[in-house]
């Protein structure tokens, strides 16, 4: 029997008459199909009415995915976004209960882009809103080009940090990652620890070390990349040894 891996979904708005969808890219679930080696269980964006007590009892493990939206600044005490800027309520009173409680539990995590930032400010820390407008860092966002290769491709290294998870899968001390995102990790989050960081001094990987599963979090967009980019599917294989490693004791304790 596969394990079974949540995939957090963001809600959008499509079709003619712009109805309220929940929705997570196919790079993710493509992830889980082919190197996890789980059922992806798509999430939906549920606010309050989410039951994640209910969840992680059948859940294996999350991935937190990135979104175009960007955390509530309330939730970590921030200012008020710049008027335009995407939210999503309902997926943050969702993502942020389940970070909580699926490490309480034990569940594995693997957070990516906006789930890091997210898996930041569930477990205490804050976030900056536009790295752009800080005196010394890159633009981190993509820019708008119609070709993926772009959009999408390498945009920067990132250092790792001796010793970590990080280095044991990319087995590198530096590596060029792609870069999608306008926030970022401003003050990191008791307990977590950096596990990689870009030129600018910008946190592009996390670590919960001393969890009951793994919790990790990186700031680059492995799914994107994961057929042809080494460390990204080390990344997904990491995750879904730890994955299929708890079901089968869970298993085993059943027996």
């Amino acid at each position: 029997m596969k394990p079974l891996v949540g995939i957090s979904c963001c809600t959008k708005s499509f079709g003619p008459y712009a109805m309220t969808n929940h929705a997570a890219s196919d790079t993710y679930v493509c992830a889980v199909d082919q190197v996890v080696g789980a059922v992806p269980v798509l999430l939906p964006a549920n606010g309050d009415a989410a039951d994640i007590d209910t969840l992680l009892a059948r859940l294996d493990g999350i991935i937190l995915t990135g979104s175009r939206s960007n955390v509530q600044p309330g939730l970590y005490g921030g200012p008020p976004h710049a008027e335009g800027t995407p939210e999503d309520a309902r997926r943050d009173a969702v993502t942020l209960r389940l970070i909580r409680a699926a490490v309480a539990a034990g569940v594995p995590v693997l957070a990516i882009c906006r789930g890091m930032q997210e898996l930041n400010v569930a477990l205490g820390g804050s976030l900056h809103q536009r790295l752009q407008d800080l005196p010394g860092r890159i633009d981190h966002s993509t820019p708008l080009h119609p070709d993926a290769r772009v959009r999408i491709g390498k945009a920067h290294s990132v250092r790792i940090v001796p010793g970590g998870w990080l280095q044991r899968v990319a087995r590198a001390d530096d590596i060029g990652v792609n870069s999608l995102h306008n926030q970022g990790i401003d003050r990191l989050a008791p307990g977590l620890l950096t596990e990689a960081t870009a030129p600018d001094g910008t946190i592009e990987a996390v670590r919960l070390p001393g969890s009951r599963a793994l919790t990790v979090g990186v700031q680059w967009h492995p799914e994107y990349d994961f057929l042809s980019d080494a460390v990204s599917r080390g990344i997904f294989a990491e995750f879904g040894a730890v994955v299929r490693g708890r079901i089968g004791s869970v298993m085993l304790a059943a027996d």
